[in-house]
């Protein structure tokens, strides 16, 4: 039997539990009971106050993170929903690399180990807003879960101010929105005329908090999934309100940026491509939108968030809060996803866990992490299907380092032709037609690309050695 309670065993080190008699890596009492698993879509790291943005308000993302771990340098491994998704869940590189006959992701093994578990809305990969609208489970894997719920929604049909920016199409009649499948879509907004209730964010923290009352007596892992900031932008009028494109400043941009990319780096989504470029204000109204469904998520997220205190389950539960990739606004001339650069593949990761002090970490993190972090702080061995990396050493010392270099690829393809790397200084990518390298701490915004320079030769070695030992682990060698 360990000889410790569940009460004291979060405040010392993992290496120094190892050393106390009758406990043992796979014997030692799990740091928490219950996981609180919450992602939102298309969320980039860099919008949120606690990130350091000036204007938009998250209050409740940003009182996590004063109370948990907030890592400046997490990395999604696909900037694309549908195959970062399952990298998560499964804590795999390459869709092509899960297999479901032997692989398992971690909801499921907690619930063959007895645990209650549950998602709400958008987990797995759903079209939004196709899966959105019609309710369905999208590409689910219903294995991961005891019970499952969605969360249907209106969205670009939501009554109100209906905006697809890209075309300047600004009307309150329903007839021809840009919905599912349609050409326009991303670039759609709608300021709600009701007060949000019915907005399936808001639909998903009330039964979020319905299961965490439910289930509150019961090891539970539940996962929470809200689909803003993903397009289309629905959000009641004062949220809106906050963010008037009198105060939005757009990204700096370079007349001659695109001149040292190489082609594949450069997004499909641009100003040029999409329209946008001539509506130089309603690329603030993108912003403005983005802003205000970020911001009415972050609500949805506190109401989640209060109840699990109201009902005393913080001193027993892991809260996980992070997004599936980044988002362009403007960046590079660049919107929505889908590329390598920094805005892209950035995400926000903060990590509460009872008993472990808060703070900041700038190591390289991947979300493939996730799932060993999970099965570590549960008390379970973490499965040798695991590509990533416990992030428990920097949870317990926030100096501490796991990898040097987080990955990330093009999951447009099941067999990837785009790589990058991330380091604490350079960041690399790889293309079939050309190579990018940034010096992070002289140009984070990228707008010097430095694999030309022959006095950067020996850095540039050392990443693409780097990058090829990642792509052999994704491809199994």
């Amino acid at each position: 039997m360990p000889l410790l309670t569940n009460r004291w065993r979060p405040l010392l080190p993992v290496a120094l539990l190892l050393l106390i008699p009758g406990i043992s890596a796979a014997e030692e009492e799990p740091i928490v009971k219950n996981v609180l698993y919450v992602i939102a879509d298309d969320l980039k790291a860099s919008v949120l106050g606690c990130y350091g943005h000036p204007l938009c308000e998250t209050p409740n993302i940003d009182r996590l993170a004063e109370h948990g771990t907030r890592f400046t340098r997490a990395y999604c491994q696909a900037p694309v929903c549908a195959p970062s998704r399952p990298s998560i869940m499964f804590g795999r590189y390459g869709r092509r690399n899960i297999d479901h006959a032997k692989h398992k992701s971690f909801p499921q093994v907690l619930k063959e180990n007895g645990w209650y578990s549950a998602r709400v809305s958008k987990i797995y990969h759903m079209r939004v807003p196709g899966d959105i609208v019609e309710g369905t489970n999208g590409g689910d894997h219903a294995a991961s879960w005891t019970e499952r719920f969605n969360s249907p929604g209106k969205e670009e049909s939501t009554p109100g101010l209906y905006q697809c920016l890209n075309i300047n199409d600004i009307k309150r009649d329903l007839d021809d929105r840009q919905g599912a499948r349609t050409k326009n879509r991303a670039y759609v907004a709608v300021i709600d005329e009701s007060d949000g209730s019915d907005q399936p964010d808001a639909k998903t923290a009330a039964k979020a908090i319905e299961l965490l009352r439910e289930h509150k007596d019961e090891p539970f892992v539940l996962a929470v999934g809200f689909v803003r900031p993903h397009y289309p932008h629905v959000a009641p009028e004062p949220y809106f309100g906050r963010y008037p494109i009198e105060k939005i400043r757009m990204p700096k941009r370079l007349a001659d940026d695109w001149d040292d990319i190489p082609r594949s780096g450069i997004s499909s989504s641009n100003s040029q491509a999409n329209g946008l470029a001539r509506y130089p204000d309603n690329q603030k109204r993108m912003w403005s939108a983005y802003e205000a469904s970020v911001s009415f998520m972050d609500d949805q997220l506190g109401k989640v968030l209060a109840e699990l205190d109201r009902l005393g389950l913080r001193d027993s539960t892991a809260v996980i809060f992070t997004s599936d990739h980044g988002y362009h606004l403007g960046e590079h001339d660049f919107w929505q996803k889908a590329n390598l650069h920094e805005e892209a593949t950035r995400v926000p990761l903060i990590v509460s866990i009872p008993g472990l002090r808060p703070g900041v970490s700038d190591a390289p993190v991947e979300l493939v992490d996730l799932y060993p972090t999970v099965m570590q702080l549960v008390g379970l061995d973490v499965p040798k299907q695991c590509h990533g990396k416990s992030l428990l050493p920097i949870l317990e010392n926030h100096d501490a380092t796991t990898r040097d270099y987080a990955f990330s690829y093009d999951g447009r393809r099941k067999m990837p032709t785009q790589f990058a790397i991330r380091g604490k200084r350079w960041a690399y990518m790889q293309y079939p037609d050309g190579e990018e390298l940034y010096d992070m701490q002289r140009d984070p915004e990228q707008f010097t690309n430095l694999a030309g320079d022959a006095s950067h030769a020996s850095v540039l070695d050392q990443c693409r050695s780097k990058l090829a030992e990642k792509k052999k682990i994704m491809l199994g060698q």
